[in-house]
């Protein structure tokens, strides 16, 4: 692999599917060789789209062609434990969307099959692969604002989702948290860890998703981050982390900034730009980058999206639903982890 082409399969041909493939065609040392959908037509017209060789009309058979080297799962985060865990039971190597899946017990079970196997797995939580976020992340490791005190950030629109909407609906893991939220929590995980306490409250649908929630994390440091998703109102979509010497302000986008200011105490604040070379603040081709870099050193997971941390950011949205008494209906006490609701 080191020396050709990484070959992508790309499982579910929506929004986010077609954004990502567009940003892999800009990578030299990328192909997209496959695509699948439930449906030949939709699979099909994607293929036509992106100049793809192979369309397939179900799931097993992308999972079942051993000419590619990783999949890219971009289904609704309802169906990422069954899509996921597909591919890995087949040999496949793994790119999933986030949120990584419904709950941290499918989460569990996808991190166990991929270790088993020896697979590649990784959540595609971009932003951890942003060249600026990862600046910022080592500028507070570095303690240019000193010891973390408080993290806020906060993800909404404006809406209105009808209630047919995929944010609406249950069955597909709809509601404000998982769609939107899980960028706050990582963002504040990405910086403190896993939190020792969570205390939630939410605004619910008639259909019983959360339409706004907003969360308290409590770290065993001392630190607090608030965090806030909505699809009832747009929000600044801003981030801050104030230390004890200092802070760094994000704005619009934090979780593909174009620039962040950090103010440390006794100094001028300072304004750090994303690099234009870098591309589009928005694009993917980073965590595509990430992906290729890791399966050529024969990596099975990122240490920039490590599946620890997935694993404890899907713990801590679990006991924020918990709090807020949101369950979806595929769950149960035995197969969720959740409180009986």
């Amino acid at each position: 692999m080191a020396e050709r082409n990484v070959r992508w399969g790309i499982l579910a041909t929506g929004g986010i599917a077609a954004a990502f493939t567009a940003d892999l065609v800009d990578l030299p040392d990328a192909e997209v060789v496959a695509v699948a959908s439930r449906s030949q037509e939709s699979a099909k017209a994607f293929a036509d789209r992106f100049g793809i060789e192979r369309a397939y009309g179900e799931w097993g058979a992308l999972a079942e062609d051993t000419d590619i080297d990783v999949v890219y799962v971009a289904t609704p985060h309802s169906a990422h434990r069954a899509a996921a865990g597909l591919c890995l039971d087949a040999g496949r190597n793994v790119l999933c969307e986030k949120a990584f899946t419904l709950n941290a017990r499918e989460a569990e079970e996808l991190v166990a099959l991929a270790r088993e196997r020896g697979s590649f797995l990784m959540e595609a939580m971009w932003m951890y692969c942003n060249p600026l976020v990862r600046q910022l992340k080592a500028l507070v490791d570095d303690e240019a604002i000193g010891e973390v005190r408080s993290v806020q950030a906060d993800f909404g629109l404006a809406g209105p989702f009808p209630p047919s909407h995929r944010l609406r609906d249950p069955a597909q893991g709809g509601g404000a948290l998982l769609d939107l939220g899980v960028y706050p929590v990582s963002f504040a995980q990405l910086l403190l860890g896993e939190p020792s306490d969570v205390a939630a409250r939410a605004v619910l649908s008639d259909e019983g998703v959360d339409l706004q929630t907003g969360a308290l994390l409590s770290f065993e440091s001392g630190a607090l981050a608030s965090v806030h998703c909505s699809i009832i109102g747009g929000t600044a979509t801003s981030a801050s982390i104030t230390g004890s010497e200092g802070r760094i302000d994000v704005p619009y986008g934090f979780f593909f900034p174009d620039r962040f200011v950090l103010h440390r105490d006794g100094r001028d604040p300072e304004e750090f730009k994303a690099d234009p070379a870098a591309g589009p603040r928005n694009s993917l081709k980073h965590e595509a980058a990430e992906v290729m870099r890791a399966l050529r050193a024969g990596e099975t997971e990122s240490p920039l999206v490590p599946l620890d941390g997935t694993l404890a950011v899907m713990r801590t949205l679990d006991a924020i639903r918990d709090r807020v008494g949101v369950r979806y209906p595929s769950e149960t006490e035995e197969n969720s982890g959740l409180t009986p609701a």
